[in-house]
């Protein structure tokens, strides 16, 4: 019936009418879902970030960087807990909160960085293994941990279930602070997004101008050279894990407060997808990584008004299969070696 009364209402061309309809709602949605792609991108990128800098100075994939976020949502639930939060905050008190919970998902996902890349990653790195192995090993270290934190960590240390979604407290009241045309702009986004430039400036201005930054890009051009100019390998890809795992903490922090809830393998899509975005921007470029990321948040969202939320990670693996089949250097495609302070 319904079917039948579009088709005397349009002339007989029922498909122009339903395609009408999806313009005008992609017209109507379009800007609120711009604001949510951009949230989701910001953190998309932050999680790029620490794939992209280790590739850039080892050649590796390190597929285990999604635990190290998870670890990084679960430090930030861990200090809600000790902290017992009943209500969000606001003003003075939401801004100690926020920096109390950046410097431990930091520590943590920093510092669990560094253990897997001395456990799992410099032993193979010493005795000249192949690639392949240094793959095969990230990918082990990834089941590892989510299954530790599944059966150890998450039980014994947080006593929570450990394969359950678990919630984490909201910090920050979602007040629509403005409008974009039909866009509410909430007060989470406005911090998401905020936080993640400054971390990604920081860290871009870090690598192209500070010392360590020189060692960085050094050591992703000639290691070899690198080293006979008394530029340490072990403290540099030791810090390049540091930065990268600092980087997945602030983004889970950004994205426990947006969700509000984490798991043992929370990062593991997620993950993916941040991968994708360091593709699409250029692995191995910081500033791909931010582009990437954001272009990956936005055009999920976008295709989301056509097809469904849960045609999300569809999209985001089909962009990830169409840019290694056409342009696998990615857009901008300079690595982090080729950077000029």
């Amino acid at each position: 019936m319904l079917q039948r009364s579009r088709s005397c209402y349009t002339g007989g061309q029922p498909a122009l009418f339903l395609k009408a309809i999806m313009f005008n709602d992609f017209i109507n949605q379009f800007l609120p879902s711009t604001v949510g792609g951009l949230s989701y991108g910001a953190i998309y990128a932050l999680v790029a970030l620490g794939y992209t800098m280790v590739y850039g100075v080892l050649r590796l994939i390190n597929f285990a960087h999604s635990e190290i976020f998870m670890i990084g949502t679960y430090a930030s639930l861990g200090v809600l807990m000790m902290i017992g939060v009943k209500h969000p905050f606001t003003g003075i008190a939401l801004i100690g909160v926020l920096v109390l919970l950046l410097v431990a998902a930091m520590a943590a996902s920093g510092g669990a960085a560094v253990l897997l890349e001395l456990v799992a990653y410099r032993p193979l790195r010493r005795r000249g293994a192949s690639r392949l192995a240094a793959l095969i090993s990230a990918i082990g270290a990834s089941f590892f941990l989510s299954e530790f934190f599944a059966k150890v960590i998450i039980p014994h240390v947080f006593g929570l279930e450990g394969r359950n979604q678990n919630s984490v407290p909201r910090i920050v009241n979602r007040d629509v602070v403005f409008h974009i045309g039909n866009a509410e702009v909430r007060t989470d986004q406005i911090i998401i997004i905020i936080a993640a430039v400054i971390m990604m400036v920081a860290l871009d201005q870090m690598v192209t101008r500070t010392k360590i930054g020189r060692g960085i890009r050094a050591t992703a051009q000639d290691p070899e050279t690198a080293v006979l100019m008394g530029v340490n390998i072990d403290t540099i890809v030791r810090t390049t894990f540091l930065l990268g795992g600092a980087m997945a903490g602030v983004a889970a922090v950004l994205f426990t407060m947006e969700i509000e809830n984490t798991q043992y393998n929370i990062g593991f899509i997620l993950g993916i997808k941040a991968f994708t975005a360091a593709v699409l921007g250029g692995i191995g470029n910081l500033r791909g990584a931010l582009i990437g990321g954001v272009l990956l948040g936005l055009i999920e969202n976008w295709g989301a008004i056509f097809w469904g939320s849960e045609w999300k990670d569809v999209i985001a693996f089909l962009i990830l299969v169409i840019v290694l089949m056409f342009r696998p250097t990615g857009l901008l495609g300079e690595s982090i070696q080729q950077a000029r302070a």
